[in-house]
């Protein structure tokens, strides 16, 4: 997913009203600006409508934007939004909005047509592995570098995710890390930002999550580099959130069909049968959603995997939930998995 130029929507304070006539021109569908001053803080809205309310009302086309302007724009408030909030927004038709710093300066606007949504919170993509089930594809380049389809298989990953507007990244690396670094960049050619975790030693599947102080939202989303998936991760998220959740693991309901009438029995005792029985199971997707203040319960710098903290928060009465993944998804660890992504890529839909 390509960068959404934000900056298009934005006019300087006391811009001449022709100015603004014509970047309104030029976003077509998109025809809203939003006035900020020389440091970028917001002040007004303006749309077509403004201006020809403000030409009835005897302005000219020598009058200033800021005679033209809404004064109290709607606005999302960065990390102090809400995914409730961003969904109203949305189903209420407003369909471009600002998004302001805690100084009210504008630092992005969120376009509907082009994001599903705007999700608060931080997202992690464990990308250090080795890949040894891939070699000898891995043996020069890092299995998230893989290409599935155009592009790698980490980008297929973010791409997404951005799509679900995440703002915010961390990209754990250990095996040809710099490689990875090259590629992604510091994230601003999506208009995301991008920081990167050096695992000097193997700290597992979430164990560098203990070397991040500085998240910025409450909640944090952790993936696998290595996965192909059209998850929604905005119920996903607001699953976890109404739920009140303190971890949730995306899950692969695992259909095993008996072929023979099965007992239920107490001893010698048949106490009931079920013939040819369905069970299900839940694998673990590789996923997961946790409140930002449990990263302290993860071992500083050590070798820490998701099931471990999973295992302490069960022990310890923590509520853990399971969110069952209702579309595709593939975990691109052996060679026929790898086969299977490029035969798929076409057909799934994202």
């Amino acid at each position: 997913m390509k960068n959404y130029d934000y900056q298009k929507h934005l006019i300087v304070t006391q811009s001449p009203i022709k100015d603004a006539l014509g970047k309104l021109n030029e976003l077509g569908f998109d025809a809203i600006v939003f006035v900020v001053t020389h440091d970028f803080k917001l002040l007004g809205s303006l749309t077509d409508g403004d201006v020809r309310r403000g030409l009835l009302e005897g302005l000219t086309m020598e009058s200033k934007v800021n005679e033209f302007i809404q004064k109290n724009p709607k606005y999302i408030q960065r990390g102090t939004y809400t995914i409730h909030e961003v969904i109203k927004y949305r189903d209420s038709n407003y369909r471009i909005l600002p998004v302001l710093d805690k100084e009210g300066v504008v630092v992005n606007v969120v376009n509907f047509r082009f994001f599903r949504s705007y999700l608060p919170i931080d997202t992690v993509i464990m990308a250090g592995g080795r890949g040894e089930r891939l070699r000898p594809l891995t043996d020069e380049l890092p299995k998230p570098l893989l290409k599935v389809g155009e592009k790698p298989i980490i980008e297929h990953n973010l791409d997404r995710l951005v799509s679900f507007g995440v703002d915010d990244f961390w990209i754990t690396i250990k095996y040809l890390g710099e490689k990875i670094k090259e590629y992604i960049g510091d994230g601003s050619d999506k208009g995301v930002n991008v920081k990167y975790i050096d695992e000097v030693d193997p700290l597992g599947t979430i164990g560098a999550l203990s070397l991040i102080k500085d998240f910025e939202h409450d909640n944090i989303l952790v993936t696998n580099s290595d996965l192909l998936t059209n998850l929604d991760y905005e119920q996903f998220f607001l699953e976890f959130v109404n739920s009140g959740a303190d971890f949730s693991v995306a899950t692969i309901p695992y259909n095993v069909n008996i072929p023979y009438a099965i007992l239920e029995t107490d001893g010698a005792r048949i106490k009931n049968f079920k013939e040819k029985p369905t069970y299900t199971y839940f694998a673990n997707a590789g996923i997961y959603l946790i409140k930002k203040e449990l990263c302290n319960k993860i071992p500083v710098n050590k070798f820490y995997n998701a099931t471990d903290l999973l295992e302490y928060l069960l022990e310890t009465n923590h509520k853990v939930t399971s969110y069952p993944l209702r579309g595709y998804w593939l975990d691109i660890g052996k060679h026929d998995d790898y086969k299977k992504a490029q035969d798929d890529i076409n057909y799934i839909k994202f």
